[in-house]
């Protein structure tokens, strides 16, 4: 049988790539049977999950996947740009030679993908800089800051990648991040990740100024 811990990572997996849909009851009964766990197991892996903002435990009605609003997504990106210009300094104080020239890879094939209009090639290439930064920082806390803040914005940032345009305003963006980086210069690496972050923070504030759908 499994332990807390796998079942946690496995409905918190589930969750975010959207197996759940937000404000939707996550049967405790069914869950278990799901995952091959006990009540208990199930009922602890849930608890976490809500210390992590991806659940919401409702007295006497159980759990239910936690829908983040528009204005809660700005003030979790206004924490995730400090963080990740911290982030972006510290890589920028950290890099070697040879992840240089990965980053710098990195770069040219983010600009070959907008070029081509490969908008899931050019995500993918976004989330490699963006962990390849984490791990070239080597800043745990960070690290696990950011985890929890990805978590609860998955399906903003997928909203965020349907708008048109955003990939060509974002590439500039992502090339200054690595030629800051690069460049080794952790005032300029921070810079670069602050307007970055900022342009998503400016793009969600256009969603939840725009009038509602009937």
């Amino acid at each position: 049988m499994p332990d807390n811990s796998d079942v946690r990572d496995q409905l918190r997996e589930a969750i975010l790539r959207g197996a759940y849909a937000p404000r939707q009851r996550l049967i405790e009964a069914d869950l278990a049977e799901e995952y091959g766990a006990s009540r208990f197991t199930l009922r602890n892996a849930l608890i976490q999950l809500a210390s992590e903002g991806l659940v919401e435990l409702q007295p006497n009605r159980g759990a239910r996947v936690r829908e983040i609003t528009v204005e809660e997504a700005i003030e979790i990106t206004e924490i995730r740009q400090a963080v990740e210009s911290l982030v972006a300094a510290r890589a920028a104080e950290r890099v070697s030679d040879e992840q240089i020239g990965f980053l710098r890879q990195l770069g040219e094939e983010m600009r070959s993908a907008v070029e081509h209009n490969e908008l899931m090639r050019y995500s993918e290439l976004n989330s490699t800089l963006h962990s390849s930064l984490r791990d070239i920082a080597a800043h745990s806390a960070a690290t696990r800051v950011l985890a929890q803040l990805h978590g609860q914005m998955v399906r903003h940032q997928f909203r965020l990648f349907l708008v048109p345009g955003r990939p060509s305003l974002s590439l500039p963006e992502h090339l200054a991040i690595i030629d800051g980086v690069c460049t080794r210069d952790p005032e300029g690496a921070a810079a670069a990740m602050s307007i970055h972050v900022g342009s998503v923070i400016t793009t969600l504030r256009s969603f939840a100024e725009a009038p509602a759908v009937r």
